[in-house]
């Protein structure tokens, strides 16, 4: 059984390293475009306007409290019901890295809420503008602060990305269905996924062990 396994794994080797390849490509955009937004949406539910905050509060919200696949299912059709010609990779992107976006904004606000309001206060007695006191005093801190929970974040995408099989992109999940209906292999090969799915997640976790050694004050 294990011999044909393997030949089998070595006839799909190329279908599995092309959905490691899409799930990775996918996670990254989605992890990036969501963290850059997700640090406006910090910045807004903190410093922000009522108007503003509000707006932005409803927006994490609604997020956060709908299920991914219900926004990958949106992202996809509702965009082409108004005219927008996304198709199951952009859409997937799009849905997952705006399902991000709601997690590092929360994740960004509480860091830099727990930031005393001393500092704050002080960079203002010696004449620094709002956008120094933010990228030389503030976000160094809340980013040490976020790095634990943005790293949990960016493995839930990578979990969140099989979500998009069901709109047709062909990430890792979708590639091993591929070769299980052919094969008929289901344990061997879906506990190959979840290795690799498990791999990839090492690698975060270790990338963010390593970011936080590099950025951690000397004690």
């Amino acid at each position: 059984m294990s011999h044909t396994f393997l030949e089998q794994l070595w006839i799909a080797r190329y279908v599995i390293m092309n959905g490691i390849g899409v799930t990775v490509l996918i996670s990254l955009l989605a992890i990036l475009a969501g963290s850059v937004l997700g640090v406006f949406v910090g910045l807004a539910l903190v410093y922000g306007g009522v108007v503003l905050r509000l707006t932005v509060r409803a927006y994490t919200d609604i997020i956060r409290g709908t299920p991914v696949l219900v926004l990958v299912l949106a992202s996809y059709y509702v965009s082409a019901a108004v005219g927008l010609d996304l198709g199951p990779f952009s859409a997937g992107v799009l849905a997952l890295a705006i399902f991000c976006s709601s997690h590092v904004g929360e994740i960004v606000r509480g860091a830099l809420q727990a930031i005393p309001k001393g500092q704050t206060e002080a960079a203002k007695a010696i004449g620094l503008t709002f956008t120094q006191t933010f990228t030389s005093v503030l976000w160094p801190q809340a980013m040490r602060q976020c790095l634990p929970a943005w790293v949990n974040t960016a493995a839930e995408m990578v979990k969140a990305s099989t979500l998009l099989s069901v709109i047709g992109v062909a990430e890792l999940l979708l590639r091993t269905q591929e070769i299980i209906s052919r094969n008929f292999m289901s344990l061997q090969f879906y506990f190959l996924a979840g290795g690799l799915y498990f791999i990839i997640n090492y690698g975060i976790e270790h990338f963010g062990k390593y970011v936080e050694r590099k950025t951690a004050l000397p004690s």
